[in-house]
């Protein structure tokens, strides 16, 4: 079974949400197969169907003067933020043929980076609780996941921080939890990391864990 793998590159997070909701209709309907969008968006703050905005610890009009946008979303989860260096994926999938079972869908989410970056980098990593979703290294969490399920179809899915400038998470409460940290592939090797090589890493990764195959497609506007 194939999955089409589109490269998005930097892109606004509201035009990428609008190709997302467009590719979701279609494989919806099965007109279309299952696809994965990958993409880095300019500085943005986003809040799930949970999210509480005193989560989001800097004023919207300062926010504002930074450009920094703050988006209301329909996906699971609290808030979290989206930059430059930071791999962003959207699988829109339809469950039908993954046994119709979320559970299993985030599991192989999570694994595809905690054997990445166990098999590339030496980095052990774990899947969190129900409380602490995502992957993380110790304490802090390198792999966030917030997803939003309809018609057994997903929408929205994950970020990877590879580059991520980590300092742009102080101006939120990552997920609502206080008591955890973020991290960086960056920050864990000490070194920049070609995005790139890990855009295609990500998406083999990816297709590794869920046992399709990934066929890579040109975006075209």
């Amino acid at each position: 079974m194939e999955i089409d793998v589109v490269n998005l590159g930097l892109m606004d997070y509201n035009k990428a949400l609008e190709i997302q909701i467009g590719k979701w209709q279609r494989v919806a309907n099965e007109e279309e197969r299952d696809t994965l969008f990958l993409v880095e968006h300019p500085p943005v703050i986003t809040l799930g169907v949970r999210g509480k905005k005193e989560n989001i610890l800097v004023p919207e009009e300062e926010l504002e003067k930074m450009g920094v946008s703050v988006v209301q979303v329909s996906r699971g989860g609290d808030v979290t933020y989206h930059g430059p260096g930071q791999i962003v994926g959207y699988p829109v999938m339809n469950l039908k043929h993954f046994g119709r079972d979320i559970h299993y869908f985030v599991e192989k989410i999570e694994d595809t980076f905690i054997k990445l970056l166990k098999d590339d980098y030496g980095i052990d990593a774990c899947r969190g609780d129900k409380t602490y979703t995502g992957v993380w290294v110790g304490n802090d969490k390198i792999t966030a996941i917030g997803i939003q399920v309809k018609r057994w179809t997903t929408m929205h899915g994950f970020a990877f921080n590879v580059n991520t400038d980590l300092s742009h998470f102080n101006w939120i409460i990552p997920c609502g939890l206080s008591d955890r940290g973020v991290t960086s592939l960056q920050k864990l090797t000490n070194r920049k990391q070609d995005m790139n090589k890990l855009f295609k890493r990500t998406a083999e990764a990816f297709c590794e864990s869920f046992g399709v195959t990934p066929n890579f497609v040109d975006y075209n506007e």
